[in-house]
């Protein structure tokens, strides 16, 4: 499979992907690498590994981070209810010792979580690890075993190695910097908001039974409403709610009703100060210009 045939078949499930992007995801599957996307939220990163899951037919696992995240959230940890349950039902049998301990820790008393999970599939699963910036730094050692040799240690069953080699998708908004070892083993690419046009074909893409004139209004008001100074720009999603908001109320121009236009901004605007910024004279003033 070629980038121009996955980026087709991306745009076949409703994602459209940059010619980057695309060819990024190519040498990923290619090449067996993980790679790292990063960019503002609400470009669409996660989307990406859930739409390529659906194109390469295969189930998703995804291990959202966030600051304290460990290896018993991450990797796997013991089932400690089953196992002391186990331990009292043989001491009632009159069992001990050696016998019991190995059967406690067994692959049946292990609850394993999404990067463990990932690598006992017998199919490629797609692993998506969301906000890897939102983790301790401590945490990104935890992956290196991982995203180098697909295996994970495990004190009392010693070493399991990948069934089959996951694809692995890391997003990172940039809150922190990133290890260089961790870097090192992907590949990269930045994902950007998307461009006028390639907006315009999301939006068709979602919302198919849209009017050509709304749809170019609505991504001309967006695409300038991030170049106000906001606490939290509007993203895809956002854009997409906006429209549908739009379509629900029957508005077919931004101009036409400012007061029902301006109750609309509650799917873009995220915040009380975004919110109190955008008044209904600027955002008729973003309508105009949009048109």
């Amino acid at each position: 499979m070629t980038w121009i045939n996955l980026k087709s078949r991306l745009a076949e499930k409703g994602y459209v992907a940059s010619d980057d992007l695309a060819v990024a995801l190519q040498l990923a599957l290619s090449l067996g690498r993980p790679l790292l996307l990063e960019g503002a939220a609400g470009v669409g990163k996660t989307e990406i590994a859930r739409t390529l899951s659906q194109v390469e037919d295969t189930r998703l696992i995804r291990l959202q981070c966030y600051e304290g995240l460990d290896a018993a959230q991450a990797i796997y940890e013991w089932n400690y209810q089953r196992q002391l349950l186990t331990i009292r039902a043989a001491a009632e049998d009159g069992e001990t010792g050696k016998e019991v301990e190995q059967r406690i820790f067994s692959r049946e008393f292990l609850l394993e979580r999404p990067l463990l999970a990932a690598i006992t599939q017998d199919s490629p699963p797609v692993l998506l690890i969301d906000e890897i910036d939102r983790a301790d730094e401590e945490f990104e050692a935890y992956l290196l075993e991982i995203l180098s040799d697909f295996q994970i240690s495990i004190p009392e069953l010693g070493t399991i190695k990948a069934v089959t080699r996951p694809i692995v998708i890391l997003t990172s908004n940039g809150t922190r910097d990133l290890s260089d070892a961790l870097r090192r083993r992907c590949l990269y690419t930045y994902v950007d908001y998307p461009d006028r046009a390639t907006e315009l074909a999301i939006l068709r893409a979602r919302c198919p039974d849209i009017e050509a004139r709304l749809a170019e209004q609505i991504i001309g008001f967006v695409q300038k409403l991030r170049q106000e100074e906001l606490q939290k720009t509007p993203g895809i999603a956002e854009m997409l709610d906006f429209a549908a908001a739009l379509m629900g109320l029957g508005i077919a121009d931004l101009t036409e009703d400012p007061a029902v236009m301006q109750s609309t901004l509650t799917t873009l605007l995220k915040t009380q100060s975004d919110q109190a910024q955008i008044t209904r004279e600027v955002a008729g003033r973003i309508a105009g210009r949009a048109a």
